[in-house]
């Protein structure tokens, strides 16, 4: 074959292609560097540095100094981006060519910093390591779909297409109509995902107007996982941007419609391959360990799973967001529910976090709790069922600050994020809350200035 022939077959890389070097927020948010391909040796070399600050931006991207002391109370320091090959993937969106890599925050030591949640993830999944076990996650991400014109309205509307006369359908759950409405759409999030390597599975049209969930596979690899979730996010952002829309993770976007979870379903595996929380028909004895240890951890590490003021709003009685600390087998009102007992798909499922939460942190405070009922027998308590709930069960809160004060006096994050990672987080995350109830809001103007 012809060198002509064979530049005819290989695909055309774009001159203004890049890869594009990633770090996880605290938020969820994705910040990084753009270089140009012809410059990516420099990114596996660990040339790339950013702020080590760049991860503790709050929501508005103020670095909080005067609370965090590692931004220009130190002179601001550089961190390494170290790569992770294995996260290595495609960017369908961008000029053809173009790449993108999820990277860990070092520090200039070499060491891996306290304020990167891929590292603190990863100080989890060493503790399964260390005692010959392997978590096996998955993931399931819901979202909204909202018209662009969300930007000069200030509210959200549902796509046209799922609307008439301006309001919307009504509820669209798993109605095949509402994804056929949307199908240009869904049709970009599934090449991109394909495209991407994402191992995504099933697409359903959920409870509120324009609300979507998409299902990614097991995977016995939980960062890859927590990748997979950040990348799945990333997807229907770009897929929403070319169909002139916008997506939103928004736990609550519309105040009478379903709000949007982020679901985990998780198992164990030995060196062997076993699920060790295979119950064979018997007691599930070693499943309900891990479960408690989960309803253990569950209200100090509420704040990493409901991580912003519109959070709490989710936690609403009656809905299929949980508001207490229970579980059941096959029960879709239960903060965990366990869905298989016997087998090799035995698991749990964790059902509190909505879509807004950061998913390294999710999966950190998730197994992190199992580990609880790994290394003690730990009884979960009464099971909830359709005839039959605990009396005075512990609850779920529903106001921002009482999480954030749990959160800050847990001795438990702090020994599974870091005591560092338990006052930088639990600080800022208070200024957001006092902020919040500083602000008074258009409900309050509307209610009480005409009658006070």
């Amino acid at each position: 074959m012809t060198n002509a022939s064979q530049a005819a077959i290989l695909p055309a890389v774009d001159p203004s292609a890049r890869i594009e070097v990633l770090l996880v927020g605290m938020n969820g948010d994705l910040r990084g560097k753009m270089i140009p391909l012809g410059a990516e040796e420099k990114v596996w070399k660990n040339t790339v540095r950013l702020p080590a600050s760049t991860q503790s931006l709050d929501i508005w991207g103020d670095d909080n100094d005067d609370i965090t002391g590692i931004s220009l109370t130190l002179g601001d320091p550089d961190g390494i981006c170290v790569p992770d090959r294995r996260s290595l993937t495609t960017m369908p969106w961008g000029p053809a060519g173009s790449k993108q890599v999820l990277a860990t925050m070092h520090t200039l030591a070499g060491e891996p910093h306290f304020v990167c949640p891929r590292a603190i993830l990863a100080r989890v999944l060493k503790r399964y390591a260390e005692r010959g076990l392997t978590p096996v996650v998955a993931t399931e991400l819901e979202f909204y779909v909202i018209d662009d014109g969300w930007r000069d309205s200030d509210r959200p509307m549902p796509p046209k297409g799922l609307t008439y006369r301006g309001e919307p359908n009504g509820f669209q759950l798993y109605d095949m109509s509402a994804t056929a409405a949307m199908e240009d759409y869904l049709t970009t999030v599934r090449r991109y995902c394909d495209e991407m390597g994402l191992p995504a599975d099933a697409t359903t049209a959920e409870f509120g107007p324009g609300q979507f969930e998409v299902n990614l596979l097991h995977r016995p690899d939980a960062m890859a996982a927590a990748d997979d979730c950040i990348y799945l996010k990333r997807v229907v952002d770009f897929a929403a941007r070319r169909h002139g829309l916008k997506a939103t993770c928004m736990a609550k976007p519309y105040g009478d419609q379903a709000g949007s979870g982020l679901h985990v379903h998780a198992s164990i595996i030995d060196r062997d391959g076993k699920n060790i929380l295979d119950a064979k028909g018997g007691d599930p004895v070693r499943l309900k360990s891990v479960t408690a240890g989960m309803l253990k951890s569950m209200q100090d590490a509420q704040l990493i799973f409901a991580p912003f003021a519109n959070s709490y709003r989710r936690f609403q009685p009656g809905s299929f967001a949980p508001d207490k600390v229970d579980w059941g087998f096959g029960n879709r009102g239960t903060a965990v529910r366990i869905p298989d007992k016997d087998g090799p798909a035995a698991r749990v499922e964790h059902r509190v976090a909505g879509a807004d939460a950061n998913p390294h942190l999710l999966l950190a405070a998730i197994l992190g709790g199992m580990l609880l009922g790994l290394d003690a027998d730990l009884d979960p308590g009464p099971v909830t069922t359709p005839d039959s709930a605990p009396e005075n069960p512990d609850m779920l809160t529903h106001d921002f600050l009482t999480a954030v004060d749990r959160f800050r006096a847990s001795a438990f994050i702090a020994d599974t994020f870091g005591e560092a990672y338990r006052k930088l987080y639990g600080d800022t995350k208070r200024k957001e809350a006092i902020t919040y109830l500083r602000t008074v809001s258009d409900f309050d103007y509307r209610t009480y200035l005409p009658r006070i």
